[in-house]
């Protein structure tokens, strides 16, 4: 839906099922209801987690065909991909393998050009579309800063290919799309810095002699194309866990011509550690119960002297917890965006108001923005409701902030 000229919805990746005839019905179930229940008026946009099993069914004419008269129906309407997950994301171990296939890899590459492809087809004229990606890979995953530059050579070539494919896709269609990249923790690229550096040392270097003889375009051309097309996906959990502030981020970002695609509505779980040895006690049981073995559970750190020190999943944070000079954790847990505590715990939600304020105050920043909740699970029992309620009141929230 549309709200003060921005485009917002809710990743549909908390529903579960790869394949396209699961993704297909749970948009038919949710869909009409969350709208229902916000009393929205007009087309609705829809954020789609399209698992690569799906992407390759839907590029069937048939198939898309079917989506397009189905969208047409409910009035709504695609603007966004999710394809940061490529396979299963549900109902088993992720973790890390959340990332694989990687950006050093051909499958990635196929499975987003075909993503991408396939929402050429459903995004309305006149409107941008975007699909969010894997920030490169997994960082352990190489052992050496060798190992890590082989696989960025690779990775960046293949994002190359991703830029011709959406110039030519520009050039047929009229439609702009973009790739929007997502650092979060313990990927190769966590941070702002580490974002402008795939620009400035790989992306640029490699991409502006190869796109401007491939093309017949100057290199200055051809920089505007690379940075036109490979955006950024902003996650607010993700940019909050290692303590960036939303405006200097922001700023980073413009001064080094890079764009921000989208935007993704989610809060981290924050907690402030104790300094008696019974408090850590009592905060370490109860941090139990979110150390559960489906997803990577990151945690960032902050000390007395603002240093921060990372740790690649939850259990291993708390095993230092007893002896720990820490002062603060911020835990990759995507919790609900309406509450800002959770009771003894509380979240970064302060940070989404400031991210919703920064683009008020410069509607430039984004028009995307996608709400990413997928653990209601950590709600109080007497504030729990079934999935249709839970995601229109997260949206309701991000409503009432936009106005």
């Amino acid at each position: 839906m549309e709200i003060k000229g921005f485009h917002l919805s809710y990743c549909s990746n908390i529903h579960p099922g790869e394949s396209w005839e699961a993704t297909f019905q749970n948009l038919k179930i949710y869909i009409p209801e969350v709208r229902q229940r916000l009393k929205a008026e007009g087309s609705f946009g829809i954020g789609l987690r399209l698992s690569n099993e799906a992407s390759l069914v839907l590029e069937k004419p048939e198939k898309l065909k079917e989506f397009q008269v189905w969208l047409r129906k409910i009035n709504a309407y695609v603007f966004t991909l999710n394809g940061f997950p490529y396979g299963d994301f549900h109902r088993q171990i992720v973790k890390e393998k959340v990332h694989s296939p990687d950006w050093t890899t051909s499958e990635r590459k196929n499975y987003t050009i075909r993503s991408l492809q396939i929402l050429s087809e459903l995004l309305p004229p006149g409107m941008n579309g975007g699909m969010s990606t894997s920030p490169i890979s997994y960082r352990h995953w190489f052992g050496s800063e060798q190992e890590l530059a082989i696989g960025m050579e690779t990775a960046t070539y293949h994002l190359l290919e991703v830029v011709e494919e959406l110039v030519k896709i520009h050039q047929k269609t009229g439609k702009l799309l973009h790739l929007d990249i997502e650092p979060e923790p313990d990927g190769v690229l966590e941070n702002s810095d580490e974002m402008i550096w795939l620009f400035s040392d790989w992306l640029l270097p490699k991409g502006k002699p190869q796109l401007s003889q491939k093309l017949g375009i100057s290199e200055a051309e051809a920089e505007e194309l690379i940075k036109t097309h490979i955006q950024v996906c902003y996650d607010v959990c993700h940019f909050a866990i290692v303590y960036e502030e939303p405006a200097e981020t922001f700023a980073k970002f413009e001064a080094a011509g890079l764009r921000v695609g989208k935007i993704q509505i989610s809060a981290a779980l924050k907690v402030f550690i104790p300094v008696s040895a019974n408090g850590k006690f009592s905060l370490g049981k109860k941090l139990q119960a979110f150390a559960e073995s489906t997803y990577l559970h990151q945690v960032v750190a902050r000390l007395e002297d603002g240093k921060l020190k990372s740790y690649s999943d939850l259990p291993e944070a708390l095993e230092t917890l007893p002896k720990t000079k820490e002062q603060e954790w911020r835990i990759h847990f995507h919790v609900p965006v309406f509450l800002e505590n959770y009771g003894s715990f509380s979240s970064t939600q302060e940070t989404i108001s400031v991210v919703l304020n920064e683009i008020l105050s410069n509607p430039e920043i984004t028009q995307h923005l996608e709400v990413e909740t997928y653990t209601w699970e950590v709600l109080p029992e007497d504030t729990r409701q079934s999935l249709g309620e839970s995601i229109a009141r997260e949206l309701a929230w991000v409503k009432d902030k936009l106005r």
